[in-house]
């Protein structure tokens, strides 16, 4: 029965990789809709981070972007002072990123800090990288920001060419995710999120878990924070501010469904037609999110998958 199941869930991932890599075929040779739909995938992709970090191990980080910008700022700032390649930096840049999310981690678990703390001492650090973003001004040019194209980051300063990079570190993700949750490391996180007193009580060390899941998480958040450094060809402080990856990633995995396989994926499609619809109220979207994410958590907290799974009586992982 199980074998059946992740044999489905394996067709069904590459149901969805068909979909998303036949996309830019519908968008044709508008450079406009092709960003919208690459900026989808990062919403995506950021989304999976989040779920691991918080859908199952309850760690309220509150640092999304600032992640993925100290991944993108130390890849762009190697390159431009050091004459380093974008490939040898993006690695570097990861590294970091993970070694952020585990400390931070670490520090929570065994300071006994519970959802609310940590979410406190994330959003401490990101205004902390937001600030020195600006003071580094040497480095960083500042709120000015820095222009990343003619690096030498080759298929990413292309558009397609990022689609499909950005669209294969996705599939990667989805799939480390789902083993993940087929693992012993899964059955820990889902005992953690159900209780996390009962799971210490028998046995599995929580600490580990919890940094295991945050460093994982935040691989993923400094590959693609470093990957649409390259592809946007700007980035500034603005790029990884709160209200810029946080807020966004927070809707998009409410809209989906937190836990859950797809719901990083039906909830970056649902977001971004959001987005589009409330893009002419200009800086009032962020309050329009704001609203939405207070509504979903009272009122639809399980998200698209769970209504499919009521209304159309099947499984969806």
């Amino acid at each position: 029965m199980n074998k059946d199941r992740y044999r489905a869930d394996y067709v069904t991932l590459l149901l969805v990789g068909v979909v998303l890599a036949l996309v830019p075929l519908g968008v044709g040779n508008s450079a406009h809709y092709l960003r919208i739909v690459t900026l989808m995938l990062i919403y995506m992709a950021y989304a999976v981070a989040f779920n691991i970090i918080f859908g199952h191990t309850r760690q309220l980080f509150l640092c999304l972007g600032a992640l993925a910008g100290t991944s993108a700022y130390l890849s762009v700032v190697l390159v431009i002072k050091m004459g380093l390649s974008p490939w040898a930096t993006i690695p570097l840049g990861i590294v970091s990123a993970t070694l952020l999310g585990g400390v931070f981690s670490y520090v929570s678990v065994r300071r006994g800090l519970g959802v609310i703390f940590v979410g406190i001492v994330t959003l401490v650090f990101s205004l902390i990288f937001h600030n020195l973003i600006l003071g580094l001004r040497e480095l960083t040019n500042g709120e000015t920001g820095i222009v990343t194209k003619a690096l030498g980051a080759g298929v990413l300063e292309s558009g397609r060419g990022s689609y499909y990079v950005i669209l294969a570190v996705l599939m990667a993700s989805l799939v480390l995710y789902h083993l993940l949750m087929r693992s012993r490391a899964g059955m820990a996180f889902r005992a953690i999120a159900d209780d996390e007193f009962a799971a210490e009580l028998v046995g599995i060390d929580v600490t580990l878990y919890k940094v295991l899941a945050a460093s994982i998480g935040s691989a993923l958040l400094g590959a693609v924070g470093a990957i649409y450094a390259y592809y946007s060809g700007f980035i500034s402080p603005t790029e990884y501010a709160l209200v810029s990856v946080d807020i966004v990633v927070f809707v998009t995995l409410l809209l989906g469904g937190m836990g859950t396989l797809l719901g990083p994926v039906l909830g970056g499609v649902l977001f971004t037609v959001l987005d589009e619809i409330v893009r002419p109220l200009g800086r009032l979207n962020v309050l329009v999110y704001g609203v939405l994410m207070i509504v979903l958590v009272i009122t639809f907290r399980h998200g698209l998958v769970a209504v499919l799974r009521k209304v159309a009586k099947v499984r969806i992982p």
